[in-house]
């Protein structure tokens, strides 16, 4: 059940940037991301407002929870932004670099090098990547700021891991709609207040493609997909969850494959066949390591 949940939470987050494309057609970046995470919010108050559950939280878990929504507010403002400055492929590639900064984290805070398979899997999987994206040609909306839009990539995947490192540490003590309804409200304050000091509005309420695409991302990619993701830190490793998040690429190629007739050339289905072999590699040390998160749970995680 952990890996189909996995699974389930990779598509429906991998889906994120072709709503973003509709999104972002008529709204600024940071009022794409306050609708995204405000509608997610309202959704899960609405939930709290059905069947309340109250648990108890201390002070320092509040704290950590609200460091996480903010650092939830950073990735989702710098990723979307980025769409701006470079194309969706590369954009996914670079905010699905999360593994190396969680990997890396694991290793010298909480001296938890990676085996010789996994280091492999994380080689390989950088290829597929590569191969992935490596072809595509579609041109951002801003062209001439390349590096801007990498960076702010790069910032995105930073900050969704340290996202999940500061979850994991309440994780244990929490169940995922606590944690959510803390995170998800602390993100959408934040993405409000930098969107009403950045002057972007919300798109005209007769913007049908762009509102489908704020209600997509907050109830399909974040509602659905983030919240899934949040529940499986219970199983596996902040590092395996984010490199996990590796087949987001390939699940955007073939949804625009889809919907928008992009076609995907031979070397990218390549690619995509050795992101899910190193995905799969990578499951299966975190089984085999020493890596003890609690049994499955699903009344008390979901």
């Amino acid at each position: 059940m952990p890996y189909v949940l996995l699974g389930i939470a990779q598509l429906a987050v991998g889906a994120a940037a072709i709503f973003a494309r509709y999104a972002l057609g008529g709204a600024a970046p940071l009022a794409v991301a306050a609708g995204r995470l405000t509608i997610a919010t309202a959704a899960i108050a609405l939930g709290f407002a059905l069947h309340p559950v109250r648990v108890p939280t201390t002070r320092r878990q509040r704290l950590l929870l609200a460091l996480a929504g903010v650092m939830l507010a950073a990735h989702f403002s710098t990723w979307i932004m980025s769409l701006d400055y470079t194309n969706v492929a590369i954009s996914t590639l670079l905010v699905t670099t999360t593994p190396i900064w969680t990997a890396t984290y694991d290793a010298i805070v909480l001296k938890r090098p990676l085996t010789a398979a996994a280091l492999a899997a994380f080689v390989t999987g950088g290829i597929g990547l590569v191969l992935v994206v490596g072809f595509d040609r579609t041109a951002p909306p801003f062209p001439g700021h390349e590096v801007l839009g990498a960076s702010l990539a790069l910032i995105g995947s930073v900050a969704i891991g340290a996202y999940f490192t500061i979850v994991r540490e309440v994780r244990e003590a929490l169940p995922t709609r606590t944690i959510v309804s803390h995170t998800y409200s602390w993100a959408s304050v934040v993405l409000i207040a930098a969107a009403l000091i950045a002057r972007q509005p919300p798109p005209p309420l007769g913007n049908v493609p762009a509102w489908g695409g704020i209600m997509a991302m907050a109830l399909v990619s974040q509602l659905l997909g983030h919240t899934i993701l949040n529940a499986c830190v219970r199983w596996f490793s902040p590092s395996a969850i984010a490199f996990a998040t590796l087949i987001e690429p390939v699940i955007a190629a073939s949804l625009a494959l889809v919907i928008f007739a992009e076609p995907v050339p031979p070397l990218a289905i390549t690619g995509g066949v050795i992101v899910l072999l190193s995905i799969g590699v990578v499951l299966r040390e975190e089984a085999r390591s020493k890596w003890t998160g609690p049994r499955l749970d699903l009344d008390r995680s979901i």
